[in-house]
């Protein structure tokens, strides 16, 4: 098997060149998406301002206190499936403040085909702060569409980029739960046809994931 070099776009996280946004659609974990309008109307945050002082309250609302394990979020049959190749532990990445802020990685390059998986957790100071920073980070990746059923709000889309000839095709899954916010990054490429995996395959991957990681969140340590 000739020698693989890893196209500078996977070594510098996906720069896109040209990308093709999967838009439109409400995506679930089932086999089919139906439609749904490109831009996503703003989550609500939990809790609304009253007339008897509730906004005090809503704006202080926070179930959790710190970032789960991200490497132990991830069962390990997923991570085979998604990552093949890849050693089920991870590795987690260096984070300035791990009680609020931790990332977990695995990638592997199995054959011609590679694949990269992200899953990261942030604690905010509340509820609203959470669903603040969700709404900025969907707004900042338009295209995609609501994955339902997950957390307070759900946001997934498919973005495909192409260098030197070589197709990478990376989903995102934004998840917020109270004041936390959870973001899998899911990507794959074929070295030796240069082409992407389907966008359905990264998509589901994503999603199979995040549901994972919100779960183990919820089954950890609360405020």
């Amino acid at each position: 098997m000739r020698t693989l070099s890893l196209p500078l776009a996977l070594t510098a996280r996906i720069s896109p060149v040209v990308v093709l946004a999967a838009a439109g659609w409400v995506l679930t974990s089932g086999p089919a998406a139906t439609p749904a309008p490109r831009k996503e109307s703003a989550p609500q945050s939990a809790g609304q301002p009253s007339s008897d002082g509730g906004a005090s309250a809503a704006a202080t609302t926070k179930r959790y206190s710190a970032a789960p394990a991200p490497c132990g979020s991830i069962g390990a049959a997923t991570i085979k499936s998604l990552v093949p190749g890849a050693k089920t532990a991870g590795k987690e990445i260096p984070s300035t403040d791990p009680a609020l802020r931790r990332t977990c990685s695995w990638n592997a390059l199995k054959g011609y085909d590679y694949r990269w998986l992200d899953v990261s957790f942030e604690i905010t100071e509340s509820d609203a702060a959470a669903a603040k920073s969700y709404k900025e980070n969907v707004t900042a990746k338009s295209g995609g569409g609501t994955v339902p059923g997950v957390g307070d709000a759900g946001y997934s889309v498919v973005n495909l980029t192409t260098e030197d000839k070589q197709q990478t095709r990376e989903g995102v899954v934004m998840i917020q739960a109270s004041n936390a916010l959870v973001t899998v990054t899911y990507n794959g490429s074929d070295f030796e046809s240069k082409k992407a995996p389907a966008t359905d395959e990264i998509n589901k991957g994503a999603i199979k994931a995040a549901k994972e990681a919100v779960a183990a969140l919820q089954s950890g340590q609360k405020a």
